[in-house]
């Protein structure tokens, strides 16, 4: 692995959060990070990935107010990690999506900080203003739902991944990965 290497884990219900997780990883790509993807649902075999990576950046749906339960489950698997302070000192950061414009999605952030914290991590958050909060302001603004914990995006209910998020949500996911990636590459 690279010195500037970037880990993304998520999880996704529909596949909407794996949209943004991509989003993510691009941006990071693009500030020329070596990412490592990873599903929640692969992590038993990747927590090699994690331990190297300076920087890791969490996804996960909204669901019911707080993480899905399958991230839940990530974070509870990795108290081994936590106990030996694996991650201390490591960069973080979060992105999350639900149906509802609001959906408590600024919760799920607050658990994923707590969460990073509680690792001795160091949390960076979207680093943009909101968007979308004027007359001039538009639904295609960066950060159109106004969060500053970290990306946060909308997806209808009855449309796939395919359609949505909105292309905003995932530019301003893809922002996200390359503010980390940046910060990263800061902290040589």
């Amino acid at each position: 692995m690279s010195n500037n290497t970037i880990a993304v884990v998520y999880h996704s219900g529909f596949g909407h959060t794996k949209v943004l997780a991509d989003a993510v990883a691009d941006g990071a790509k693009e500030a020329s990070s070596d990412v490592r993807l990873i599903s929640v649902d692969e992590v038993d075999e990747r927590w090699d990935d994690l331990a190297q990576a300076k920087a890791i950046i969490f996804g996960s749906p909204t669901y019911m107010g707080s993480v899905s339960a399958e991230f839940k489950g990530f974070m509870d698997k990795s108290s081994k990690v936590w106990a030996e302070q694996g991650w201390k000192d490591k960069l973080a950061a979060g992105f999350t999506n639900s149906a509802s414009f609001s959906g408590d999605k600024l919760n799920t952030l607050v658990q994923m900080s707590v969460f990073a914290a509680q690792h001795g991590m160091a949390w960076l958050g979207l680093g943009l203003m909101p968007g979308n909060n004027s007359s001039n302001g538009s639904p295609d603004d960066l950060n159109r739902i106004g969060s500053y914990l970290g990306a946060m995006a909308q997806s209808n209910a009855d449309q796939g991944s395919e359609v949505v998020p909105p292309q905003s949500d995932k530019d301003t996911a893809k922002a996200l990965g390359k503010r980390i990636a940046d910060f990263t590459a800061r902290i040589q």
